[in-house]
């Protein structure tokens, strides 16, 4: 796919943000600084119904958000994850992230190449990168069956 502006990005992460499974899937964002990782969860956490202000959680790891009663879908907790920094694979066990994987809801990971082998496998793996004039190129590749439905 190819995201030439942020309107196409909002509308790519609305209609995943529309698919039920999401409310219990874990996303990985690949792609260099810049690619649009954070933007990406913005939009789809807009989408999802998250009110307030959506920061990046490159300095404390994890953003944990709940949705808002009364929002147009029950989802009991979403996680974004930024491993960017992580490198004491100690804070694994310490920080609760096994629980964390292990208990329903989104969890959606940038820089999950620094937790490997302590994350499970992802249901899908969005790659970002930027090409010329901004225009982003994303290939979103499903892992698993519930990735596959995602994408359909």
């Amino acid at each position: 796919m190819h995201w030439r502006d942020e309107g196409e990005t909002r509308a790519f992460a609305k209609k995943l943000a529309a698919h039920p499974g999401v409310s219990d899937a874990y996303i990985e964002l690949q792609g260099d600084l810049g690619a649009g990782k954070t933007s990406f969860v913005r939009h789809l956490l807009r989408s999802l119904g998250v009110e307030g202000r959506i920061k990046s959680p490159t300095y404390a790891v994890v953003e944990p958000y709940v949705l808002p009663s009364g929002s147009k879908r029950q989802l009991l907790n979403i996680w974004h994850f930024d491993f960017y920094r992580f490198n004491d694979p100690r804070e694994w066990e310490e920080a609760g992230f096994r629980e964390l994987f292990a208990s329903p809801g989104l969890k959606l990971a940038e820089w999950a190449d620094k937790a490997r082998g302590m994350l499970p496998q992802a249901d899908l793996v969005i790659h970002l990168a930027v090409l010329d004039n901004d225009v982003r190129q994303a290939e979103a590749i499903a892992q698993t069956p519930k990735g596959r439905e995602l994408l359909a």
